[in-house]
């Protein structure tokens, strides 16, 4: 029986400090989680006409045209405020890469909160939306 208490006595010290930690990577993945939600990515067209913000989910929230747009035919301007969108997805995604890495460190956890960004608000140039 002595071995027994022994070695719970050995591990008792082990459990306290694994739930400390899982108490903590929890508070800071909560804090992260209301980092995120106030997050938002916003860009410019290189000629300054177009400039669109995002939401922390990658959704549009806020669209400013200038005047000057209408001196350009609606296909180009269509083109661009889809690159600027892309561009600000983009911004929105560089934000949320720093804030994870500083509140999760470097590792598995944060990478995996990252790459679940990036498949959304990344796409391949070659699919297109239009199908959906």
């Amino acid at each position: 029986m002595w071995a027994d208490d022994a070695a719970l006595d050995a591990a008792e010290p082990r459990l306290d400090e694994w739930e400390s930690s899982l108490a903590e990577r929890a508070s800071r993945a909560r804090t992260l989680a209301d980092t995120v939600q106030g997050l938002t990515g916003t860009a410019r067209s290189p000629d300054r006409t177009i400039e669109v913000t995002v939401d922390s989910a990658g959704l549009l929230i806020d669209m400013r045209l200038d005047e000057r747009i209408r001196n350009q035919p609606a296909a180009s301007t269509a083109r661009q405020i889809l690159a600027t969108i892309r561009a600000a997805h983009a911004d929105l995604l560089t934000q949320l890469t720093a804030v994870t890495t500083e509140a999760l460190g470097d590792d598995a956890s944060a990478q995996a909160v990252i790459d679940s960004y990036r498949s959304r608000l990344v796409r391949d140039e070659g699919s297109s939306d239009a199908g959906r």
